[in-house]
């Protein structure tokens, strides 16, 4: 129906008609808008079929530039020095979340997390800051990657603490955690103020752009990005297919 109704559009704008109109003068603009408007309202159908082809040749575009993003970026999703590695630093498939200490999915999502890396011994999993949702997550990113960086062996439970944590994440709740864990505050404070931390937000920030990223918590498994709190099937799933190339290995 649509390549008939596009073929008929080619011919009255060239001032062409089918065989009954050939001895008539050729059509002007009004005739031509008038036989369009005249034929999408006897056809409406037509406007759902466009729509629904328009979004899926969207789709296909985007994937395939998110996959040219992917390679683009492979480094610094998976071996960069922002990101904290959770699970077996050495495993064969990395698991990549971007997350805001405020987003409550996030929250929710922890256990998925915590079910996978106990129960996968080669699961990589790398932490990228994603301050979203205002002023507060992007203090308490601030202070995530500064203990990342002071205390390194200390930040699973530090991300543990204020992840899970009730309320509102922010610089004051962050540092306290920092306090109650008897990290070097201090030192902390001093790095939470530097190109380090900035450069490591910033580098989130592009990757979540180039890869269409807008919400949180976001996933990338090998060539596949999940997007949302997915639960833990759909992210076994991916881990499987990265991993051997089919949904279970």
């Amino acid at each position: 129906m649509t390549r008939i109704f596009a073929s008929l559009l080619v011919l009255v704008t060239l001032g062409f008609a089918p065989a009954a109109m050939a001895d008539e003068a050729p059509l002007s603009r009004s005739d031509v808008e008038t036989i369009v408007r005249e034929y999408l309202l006897a056809n409406p159908e037509v406007l759902e079929e466009a729509f629904a082809a328009l979004q899926t040749k969207r789709q296909e575009e985007a994937a395939v530039a998110r996959t040219a993003s992917l390679e683009l970026y492979r480094d610094a999703l998976e071996t960069s020095e922002h990101g904290a590695v959770l699970g077996n630093p050495n495993g064969d498939v990395t698991l990549v979340e971007f997350f805001d200490y405020n987003c409550g999915y996030c929250r929710r999502a922890m256990d998925d997390l915590d079910r996978l890396i106990e129960g996968d011994p080669n699961l990589r999993v790398v932490l990228k800051e994603f301050p979203v949702l205002g002023q507060s997550s992007m203090e308490a990113a601030a202070v995530s990657i500064a203990v990342l960086n002071v205390a390194p062996d200390a930040y699973a439970e530090f991300h543990d603490r204020l992840l899970g944590g009730e309320g509102q994440a922010s610089e004051d709740v962050a540092l306290q955690i920092v306090s109650d864990m008897k990290l070097p505050r201090d030192q902390i404070t001093e790095l939470m103020r530097s190109d380090k931390v900035r450069d490591a937000i910033q580098e989130s920030y592009e990757i979540a752009q180039a890869l269409g990223l807008s919400g949180t918590p976001s996933y990338v498994i090998g060539d596949n990005v999940e997007f949302g709190a997915v639960g833990y099937d759909a992210l076994k799933l991916r881990i499987n297919e990265a991993r051997c190339g089919a949904t279970s290995c």
